[in-house]
């Protein structure tokens, strides 16, 4: 189990590695391709609506295929769509691209966070979506690498193709190892206990998910946290700016602090959960997002903003791994894999509706009210995981 641990680590740090390309690259990209600026939200919404279908339907694909087979195939889609994006000449030729890189990211994403909810403890969890925010740091180093080059953004993208297609060899190499722990696993529950034991992988239809006893909140909670997070990300550099007349390059900084926030307070977060529970990493999170987002509002001096979007960072650094933790506690293992598809494709709907949906509001109200907004969030995640924390009773 230790030598696919470290796979599943290096896994996550690859699963990182594309998502923040397009941004870095795209003031590029846009001119040697002769499209709007805008564009790259067309783009970003074709990842987003790949990953969401690809994630609903995950838990089929691996209950006939296995996990591990299910995160090879996928790999397999992200480097090619990312070496397509390298040899595309034309907006056309990336769109087509952004579907396999949508569609295999979904899938690994699910079944990556189900096994690991399944088979390792959430201080395991809290690292590896740290290990995530690695990649998603190392990505753009080395597209910037290559800009710097010519603006050669094309071998930016097919270098991190060629870093998922080594993965692939390895993930090939360890198939035995993961089939081990799912496939045989499930043949015994099968065999032992009939194809109804609990712990045998169940597909359901998305009704059918809904209609599980506090379901509903929980994709609610998936949906304000990750809305809440992008939200944050993408629009407080211009709060910061257009509200209190910060230099962007400063403002800039202090998005990459709030970021910084989240990584390390991820790492520091598996080591805290083993002394304490999901729920209480939750609570203590959602109590320090609830102060940053205060800072905010206060009349107090400039120094609010950084130290508001620390805390906001460091706050989040636990929640998104314990909630995704608790999922097989919450539903069982049978219905883990399936719950956990849906709730990956309710958080990238969050994270892909809610940031633009801020911008509409501040369009034509003001970014001023981005405190309130953030706030709401809050209250409906805090709310949704209150009444899911009140069906846990037992330490975890």
């Amino acid at each position: 189990m230790f030598t696919l641990l470290i796979i599943i680590y290096v896994s996550f740090i690859s699963l990182g590695l594309p998502d923040s390309l397009l941004g870095s690259a795209w003031p590029v990209m846009n001119k040697d391709l002769a499209v709007p600026v805008s564009y790259a939200g067309i783009i970003s919404m074709t990842v987003s609506s790949g990953t969401v279908i690809s994630s609903v339907m995950s838990t089929r694909f691996i209950k006939r295929l296995g996990t591990g087979m299910v995160i090879i195939i996928s790999v397999v889609m992200t480097a090619l769509a990312l070496i397509g994006f390298g040899l595309s000449h034309s907006f056309i030729c990336l769109l087509l691209c952004a579907i396999p890189l949508g569609v295999g990211a979904g899938s690994v994403d699910a079944a990556l966070n189900n096994f690991v909810a399944l088979h390792y403890e959430v201080k395991h969890m809290n690292w590896l979506h740290c290990f995530w925010g690695v990649g998603a740091t190392v990505g753009p180093a080395i597209m910037s690498l290559w800009l710097v080059q010519n603006n050669n953004w094309q071998m930016g993208y097919i270098s991190i193709g060629v870093i998922q297609s080594i993965l692939v060899i390895v993930l090939i190499k360890s198939l035995p190892l993961w089939n081990k722990v799912t496939l045989n696993k499930n043949n015994d529950n099968a065999s032992d206990h009939g194809i109804n034991h609990p712990d045998v992988i169940q597909t359901l239809s998305l009704n059918e998910i809904i209609k599980i006893p506090k379901s509903k909140v929980v994709l609610l909670g998936f949906f304000c946290y990750c809305a809440l997070e992008l939200t944050v990300g993408l629009w407080s550099s211009s709060y910061a700016v257009n509200n209190f007349g910060v230099l962007s390059e400063v403002a800039a900084v202090w998005t990459s602090v709030y970021y910084l926030g989240i990584t390390l307070g991820r790492f520091v977060s598996g080591f805290v959960s083993i002394r304490f529970s999901n729920k209480q990493l939750i609570r203590v999170g959602q109590g320090s997002i609830f102060v940053g987002i205060l800072l905010f509002i206060l009349p107090l001096a400039l120094w609010k903003i950084p130290l508001g979007l620390s805390l906001i960072g460091i706050g989040c650094a636990p929640i998104y791994p314990s909630m995704l933790h608790q999922t097989p506690r919450l539903f069982g293992k049978g219905l883990s894999q399936a719950m956990m598809g849906v709730q990956m494709a309710f958080a990238y709907i969050g994270s892909t509706l809610m940031p633009p949906f801020f911008g509409l509001i501040a369009g034509y109200v003001g970014v001023a009210l981005f405190p309130i907004f953030l706030l709401i969030l809050a209250f409906i995640m805090l709310a949704s995981t209150e009444i899911v924390n009140s069906k846990i009773t037992i330490n975890q």
